[in-house]
This record gives structure tokens, C-alpha cells and sequence, in this order.
């Protein structure tokens, strides 16, 4: 006979088991995908292009960031295969169960048949009906009789439904040992090419020890250009705030007392649209369709040669060739600033924030333009000799920059 409350309780184990277990594997597949898009990206931004003129230090951090990915993508699929191998070991304990669940419920339900089907005939009905002393007695036993009948049916209906149950589970589980063949065999094709990548990066770095002065020196002198090109830019937007700030005290007719040095002084309009940016921090658009991140935002040892650090002003995107950078949030185009090498940088304002896109070939937009929200504002230069598309995207508060990676959607 049947247990309803044991089939209950097993279809709710059923469930919650499923949606616990695939919650963490689903998890764990979409950042499998994502870190299998990315490579994609790696492979199709830094290294499609035949770069004119081979530069051992840019190659090995190319390289390094490729070997840095795949060994997520790795790391994530040790974490899958052994979330499904785990999830499989209970599903097969609980296929047993339910197997020899089914089975009981088969071979009391045989019993129960057998034993109707002996005492329970046509003129034995008539006969137990016949007998009653009353009525009343009758129609009691008649309905009996029918709820019996119906009882038996609902047991009938019961084991159908506990096969379906054994059944599905069993093509679960079939399918979750494709899937962890498949995800094996990637590992090891995955594995392969990281040994080869490895290879590339011992040659790289060999190379690099023998010329090792001149690369130092090559760097140093760049990190020191750098450090100039910021604090021109900083210069030039404690300008422009200075600049806006004029224009803006004529509106109001009085200085807030609140507002200190290279600070905006801001109209209600401007407030309403400070809150606005920041009420969207960590969902903000990326200034780019696609792209990946090849220098973070902060003080960090160089990627390729030891001993010397740089500093990330912003984010340097590295995108495809012809990719236009994007305005992130609505505002106006407080500058367009033109450096010695004729790149331009597009400097938007939302409030008392400012984003920076910088290293554009060309723009369409214009000091003092409004722009919306993913209006694309210019063309980025590519590097003739490296074939990189790269923007350098940096945000402000008033003069203090902050992480974009804080502020605009993980990818």
C-alpha cells in the first residue's frame, strides 16, 4: 500500500535538493561562460592582430593576462565538475531509494489486487449488500464499495506518478554524467592550452633578463609621462571647475558657504543630477560595447617587469578596432581636451562627477553639448604599431578620482 506521506516528503526533498544544487551549479556554469567569453575577447583584442613592431614586454602581459583568465576558467570547472560529481553520488543513493520504493509499492499493490480479486467477486458484492439488515446498512456498504474501488485507482494512479518520479531522476542523472564528461574533456583541452601558453611566457621573460636595463629604463620613462600627462590633466580640471564655477555663481546670485576649493558649486538641477549618478553606482553602462580591462585603477606592480609600479588613473579598456567610446550617464560636455600627440579626451559632467574618456582619434560632441546616456562621443585611436584599441576611462568627484570599476555593471 501506498505511503502518501513518504511520497510527498520524497517529491519535497526532490525539489529542494534540485533547486539548492542547481543554484550553485548554475552559479558556477554562467561564470564558466563568462570566463570562456572573455578568453574569447583575449584572444580576438590582443593577440588577432599582428602587432608591426614585437615588443617583448607588451607580449608578456598580454600573455599574462590570457594565462590569468584560463586559469579562472580552470579553477571554475575544477568547482563545476565537483559540484556534479557530488550532486551525482546523491542522485544515485536517492535512485536507489526510490527503486526499491516503487518496487514495495508495486508488490503490495499486486497483494492487495490478488486478495480483492479473491474475495471480493461479482456475487460475493451482491451478497455482502443483501445482508445488510437495513437500508441504511446497504447504502453505507455500497458506499464502501465505491470508495474502495476509487481507492484502489488512486493507488493504481500513485505508482504511475512514483515511476514517472524514478524515471526523470534517472535521465537526470544520465544527462549530468554527459555534462561532466564534456566539462572534463574541456578541462584537459583547456589545460593543454595554458602549457603552451606557459611555454610563450618562459621564452618571453628569458628574453627580457637579457635586455632587462633597457626595458627598465624604456618603462621608467614612460611611468614618468605619465605621471605628467595626470597632473596636467588634474591642472586642467581644477581650470574647468574654476571655469564653471563662474558661470554657475552669475546663475545663482550667491556663493554657498558648503563649497570648498576645486570643489563644483552646484545649481539644484546639477544636485538632482549628482544624485541621480550616484544612486546608479554599480549599474552604470560600460563606455564601451565590449572590451577588457588590461590595467586596473590604483598603485600595482607591472604586469611583466619587477620592481617597477605604475599607477591606474582609471581603467584602460582595451576594445576592437573602430569601437566608439559611449557617454556612460546624461550631462554636459565640460571640455575636449587635445594632448601634444593630437589624442583628444572628452570630459562629461553629471553634477559634482566628471567621466574621462581619453585617447580618442576623433569626437562629435562639443564643449557645452548635452548628452545622454550611451551617446557615442568618439572615435578611440588604434596604435598603429601594437594594433590595440585602447581607451583610458577615468571618473571623478569634483578633483578626487574614483574606481570605475565601482561604478559601472560587472561583466
Amino acid at each position: 500500500m501506498i505511503n502518501k506521506k513518504l511520497y510527498i516528503s520524497i517529491l519535497i526533498i526532490l525539489f529542494s535538493f534540485f533547486s539548492v544544487k542547481s543554484q550553485t551549479r548554475k552559479q558556477l556554469e554562467a561564470q564558466r561562460i563568462k570566463l570562456n567569453k572573455e578568453i574569447k575577447q583575449v584572444n580576438s583584442l590582443l593577440f588577432k592582430e599582428q602587432k608591426k613592431e614585437k615588443n617583448a614586454l607588451e607580449e608578456l602581459k598580454d600573455l599574462n593576462k590570457k594565462i590569468e583568465v584560463r586559469e579562472r576558467l580552470i579553477a571554475t570547472i575544477n568547482l563545476e565538475a565537483n559540484a556534479l560529481s557530488k550532486e551525482i553520488r546523491v542522485n544515485e543513493n536517492e535512485l536507489e531509494k526510490l527503486k526499491k520504493e516503487l518496487k514495495k509499492l508495486k508488490e503490495d499493490y499486486a497483494s492487495m489486487i490478488l486478495k480483492s480479486y479473491k474475495s471480493k467477486s461479482q456475487q460475493s458484492r451482491i451478497m455482502f449488500l443483501l445482508s445488510s439488515q437495513d437500508f441504511y446498512q446497504a447504502y453505507k456498504r455500497l458506499e464502501y464499495m465505491k470508495q474502495y474501488t476509487s481507492y484502489r485507482k488512486k493507488q493504481g494512479e500513485g505508482i504511475a506518478k512514483q515511476a514517472k518520479v524514478v524515471e526523470k531522476l534517472n535521465d537526470s542523472l544520465l544527462y549530468q554524467k554527459q555534462v561532466k564528461d564534456t566539462l572534463i574533456l574541456f578541462q584537459k583541452n583547456q589545460k593543454q592550452e595554458i602549457e603552451d601558453d606557459k611555454k610563450n611566457q618562459e621564452r618571453l621573460i628569458s628574453l627580457i633578463k637579457k635586455k632587462g636595463s633597457k626595458y627598465k629604463r624604456d618603462l621608467q620613462k614612460k611611468v614618468a609621462e605619465e605621471k605628467k600627462v595626470t597632473a596636467s590633466i588634474d591642472k586642467l580640471i581644477r581650470d574647468e571647475i574654476a571655469k564653471a564655477n563662474k558661470v554657475t555663481k552669475t546663475k545663482l546670485k550667491t556663493t554657498p558657504k558648503t563649497v570648498k576649493k576645486n570643489e563644483f558649486v552646484l545649481t539644484p538641477e546639477a544636485k538632482a543630477l549628482a544624485a541621480s549618478f550616484e544612486q546608479n553606482k554599480g549599474k552604470l553602462p560600460w563606455p564601451v560595447r565590449e572590451g577588457i580591462v588590461v590595467r586596473r585603477f590604483g598603485t600595482q606592480p607591472h604586469p611583466s617587469f619587477p620592481g617597477i609600479t605604475i599607477n591606474g588613473t582609471g581603467l584602460h579598456i582595451v576594445t576592437a578596432s573602430g569601437s566608439t567610446a559611449n557617454a556612460i550617464f546624461k550631462g554636459t560636455v565640460l571640455n575636449v581636451l587635445v594632448s601634444k600627440e593630437g589624442r583628444k579626451n572628452v570630459l562629461i559632467q553629471h553634477g559634482n562627477y566628471i567621466s574621462s574618456y581619453n585617447n580618442l582619434e576623433s569626437v562629435y560632441v562639443k564643449k557645452g553639448d548635452r548628452v545622454g546616456t550611451g551617446q557615442k562621443i568618439g572615435q578611440i585611436f588604434t596604435d598603429k604599431v601594437s594594433n590595440k584599441t585602447t581607451l583610458i576611462f577615468v571618473l571623478f568627484k569634483n578633483t578626487t578620482r574614483l574606481n570605475p570599476a565601482s561604478w559601472i555593471l560587472r561583466r
